[in-house]
């Protein structure tokens, strides 16, 4: 299995988790705060880098019963931008409910609103690594 990286785009916040050493596992990174695409695009490409990333995995939102959405399409606009920005490959992934599934969490593990501003990002990040990483494995057994 490759070393993939994941990112929850937002239009303030970027989320990102990757996978342990052996592509098995999502873990959460943090949250990058946004400041322009330039600056979004170097930091997300020297971060893929730096982990050893093969892959760059971008969380797609769609709407609940599977259509596009204004976000939608800000969030395809930053994935082209990163695709001629990174030397890796960059792919997308259905991101519906991962930030729902995230607050959740935080809320269950009793975070007050304040805290969870910080990790829900790369908590939503982590569960579209899951998702990838779920899909390829159904896909492997398929075969």
């Amino acid at each position: 299995m490759k070393r993939l990286i994941a990112l929850d785009v937002g239009s303030k916040r970027i989320g990102i988790a990757v996978t342990d050493p052996f592509g098995t596992y999502a873990l959460p990174v943090g949250t990058y705060v946004r400041k322009n695409l330039k600056a979004d695009l170097a930091y997300i490409s020297a971060l893929a880098k730096e982990r050893g990333a093969e892959e760059i995995v971008c969380g797609l939102p769609l709407n609940f019963d599977g259509s596009r959405s204004a976000q939608t399409a800000y969030t395809e606009t930053f994935i082209n931008a990163l695709k001629a920005a990174a030397d890796v490959p960059v792919v997308t992934s259905d991101e519906r409910c991962t930030t729902a599934e995230a607050h959740n969490t935080l809320i269950g593990e009793g975070r007050r609103r304040e805290k969870r501003k910080k990790y829900v990002d790369a908590l939503a990040a982590t569960y579209i690594l899951e998702g990838y990483l779920r899909n390829i494995k159904m896909k492997g057994e398929k075969q």
